[in-house]
């Protein structure tokens, strides 16, 4: 069952000549966690703005559980946003952060304690109830936002890039915090976010965006092993996926499909690479080079080898590599597309 679903939905701002997105058409399925993913400006926070009411569309419809919501003010949608600021009220302890949106709907009193003890116990921050946000780290304040779009239970979270502010370390952990409460609470989610590692880490489905079109929908190996596109196998993977000229078409693979000539294991495509540069990240060394001879004589490519494999590499020296046949990729070149393409002379 779709819980959300847009219909042609587009938004294009005055004097703009493309629309920030165009003609969107998405089935949200019942307890999915979705994740909208594209650079800066391709669309994704205008898409789920649309879907929370906070942006008319120009054009298009938006329905949720089943219901035509195009023109409902967003307390009406059934709906729970989460923003990257998480927007909470400085002045209020974190219980009273959590009781504003029942205050708000007018829950009746009766009920506000025994909804916010549930709330903030499925968030572990029932310790936290008296603290003011200043006086919390920002992974706690991500979890009193949390906190208080669940208590409403809502038909559908809607997520802004709610890690962005976190540093580093304090992603990771609050990423698996998120994972393990959606998959405790099972609420319809639809995820923001411009990092990749979030969402491979977190959706069960990626709608990678660029230029408010829709590139690819599918799971997060999908995309990845089998980009829509030459935009989606460039923006997925770092490094992004080696894309070679080659006519009328761009064959492709991703940099841990070049291998050392030594790991084949069965049909593969030899190719020649003289080093470049070698960058040593510990568990893997990622190793830029350019290919000789054939074809595709003078092309860049990068390779990431494991640490486990035990070879050295060096600036100038050639060494013979890789490709497992089963492993490339083919794109048309005059639109970009992937094709099913196979046959293919490489030299």
């Amino acid at each position: 069952m779709a819980v959300v679903e847009t219909r042609k939905l587009t938004k294009v701002y005055a004097k703009a000549e493309l629309g920030a997105v165009n003609e969107v058409d998405l089935l949200v399925r019942e307890g999915e966690f979705l994740v909208f993913l594209g650079p800066s400006g391709s669309g994704k926070t205008t898409l789920l703005r649309m879907i929370a009411g906070l942006e008319e569309p120009t054009r298009g419809e938006v329905r949720i559980g089943g219901r035509d919501v195009t023109r409902l003010a967003p307390r009406d949608r059934g709906i729970a946003m989460v923003f990257q600021s998480y927007a909470l009220y400085p002045h209020l302890t974190v219980r009273k952060n959590i009781l504003f949106p029942l205050q708000a709907q007018k829950v009746p009193r009766a009920r506000h304690a025994e909804k916010v003890e549930w709330a903030s116990s499925l968030l572990g921050i029932g310790h936290l109830l008296e603290r003011r946000p200043r006086e919390l780290s920002g992974g706690e304040r991500q979890r009193v936002a949390l906190a208080r779009a669940i208590v409403r239970e809502p038909q559908v979270f809607l997520l802004d890039e709610p890690l962005s502010n976190l540093d580093a370390k304090l992603r990771a952990s609050a990423r698996e915090e998120l994972s393990r409460f959606h998959k405790r609470v099972g609420t319809t989610t639809i995820y923001v976010t411009h990092d990749q590692i979030e969402a491979m880490a977190m959706g069960d489905r990626v709608v990678v965006l660029a230029q408010g079109v829709v590139r690819q929908i599918g799971t997060p190996r999908e995309v990845y092993d089998q980009p829509a596109d030459t935009f989606v196998a460039t923006f997925l993977g770092s490094p992004p996926m080696n894309l070679m000229e080659a006519g009328e078409v761009i064959a492709g693979f991703r940099p841990e499909h070049l291998l050392p000539a030594s790991l084949a294991t069965g049909p593969a495509v030899p190719l020649r690479l003289r080093v470049a540069t070698v960058e040593y990240l510990g568990a893997e060394r990622i190793v830029y080079g350019v290919l000789l001879g054939g074809r595709f004589d003078g092309q860049k490519v990068v390779s990431r080898i494991p640490a486990t494999v035990p070879a050295a590499y060096a600036a100038d020296e050639t060494h013979d590599f890789v490709v497992p046949e089963d492993r490339l990729e083919f794109f048309e070149r005059a639109s970009g597309k992937r094709t099913g393409r196979r046959e293919f002379a490489w030299r």
